[in-house]
């Protein structure tokens, strides 16, 4: 019997998986990317055998469908937690799952659900990392944290989370897989930024030069309802691409946000942020296009055609208009 645990490159998989490992150890083949990886059942689909366990933490279901079926008719379990569009979730016995689109909720803060808060402090990490700070306000009470630990919590939720950016792997500071291996060696997100001083300094030190950065940056279409900013060429702003969305949300409540970056020679790479005051849209948004895709409140399109920016702009500033 063979394990599998596919998570998502970002805070919120890391965390899940963290959570779930501290709890269950095991020895799983280890199947992740960058956050904008979400096809991640299509690497094990011809490798999965009868009575092998797959593990499913932070990807859309829907986008994972077909593999999914295909893992479950050759004979496997399957455990999925998401919060991602699902579209029809299959009736099968062999898969249990926790699907909880509400815009409020992630999966690090579904999996702290389904372990009865055993390892708090890593749902906390995880629900920050998702730019949900009032869920993680709430869900950190019973830590008793003081003003500065919890901010210190969110910091790590957020470089985490920033890791998991960039085009490639080779944009990114740790593969999200090495990462999750430092993480999983500690039971509170405090240990691992006490103990393991340098992963932590490289994301802290990597977030701030690359925001400032980004900061630099004018939006190339702005009114009331959206802002859209377009940054260059450059592996620093594939890195900052999300965080910097998020940071733009959390100063402008009313206004949706668009950083687009670029994918490759012919295509971009949107990140969308909803207004934090209007938790919606941001996917229906994206699906609008080829490659697009996500949840309520953030969403984005992998390969967006450079001659189609103006359609998406028209099409995120009517939405919010």
């Amino acid at each position: 019997m063979t394990y599998f645990d596919c998570f998502n490159g970002d805070a919120d998989g890391i965390c899940a998986l963290t959570q779930l490992r501290r709890h269950t150890p095991r020895n799983a083949t280890l199947v992740t990317g960058v956050k904008r990886d979400i096809s991640l059942l299509k690497q094990i689909v011809d490798k999965v055998e009868p009575g092998d366990v797959v593990t499913v933490l932070d990807v859309s279901m829907d986008k994972n469908k077909s593999e999914l079926d295909q893992i479950l008719a050759a004979g496997a379990k399957v455990f999925y937690c998401d919060h991602h569009f699902a579209g029809e979730i299959p009736t099968d016995v062999s898969l249990e799952c926790i699907i909880n689109t509400t815009a409020n909720v992630c999966t690090s803060l579904l999996i702290n659900q389904h372990l009865n808060s055993d390892f708090l402090g890593w749902g906390v990490v995880g629900t920050f990392g998702d730019n949900l700070d009032a869920s993680a306000t709430s869900l950190a009470k019973p830590l008793g944290l003081t003003q500065d630990e919890l901010t210190q919590f969110k910091n790590l939720g957020v470089y985490l989370n920033y890791n998991g950016y960039g085009a490639a792997l080779a944009d990114l500071y740790f593969h999200p897989a090495d990462l999750y291996q430092k993480t999983a060696q500690y039971d509170k997100p405090e240990q691992f930024i006490n103990e393991d001083k340098d992963t932590y300094n490289t994301l802290e030190q990597g977030y701030y030069s690359d925001m400032q950065n980004a900061q630099a940056v004018k939006a190339d279409f702005s009114n009331e309802a959206a802002a859209v900013f377009v940054l260059p060429d450059a592996p620093w702003a594939r890195r900052v691409s999300g965080v910097y969305g998020n940071e733009l949300a959390n100063q402008h409540v009313d206004r949706a946000h668009a950083v687009v970056t670029q994918a490759d020679t012919n295509n971009y790479l949107i990140s969308v942020r909803a207004p934090l005051n209007n938790k919606k849209g941001a996917d229906e948004i994206c699906r609008q296009f080829a490659t697009g895709g996500g949840r309520a409140a953030a969403a984005g399109i992998n390969a967006l055609p450079k001659s189609e920016l103006p359609k998406f702009i028209d099409t995120l500033a009517q939405y919010y208009s």
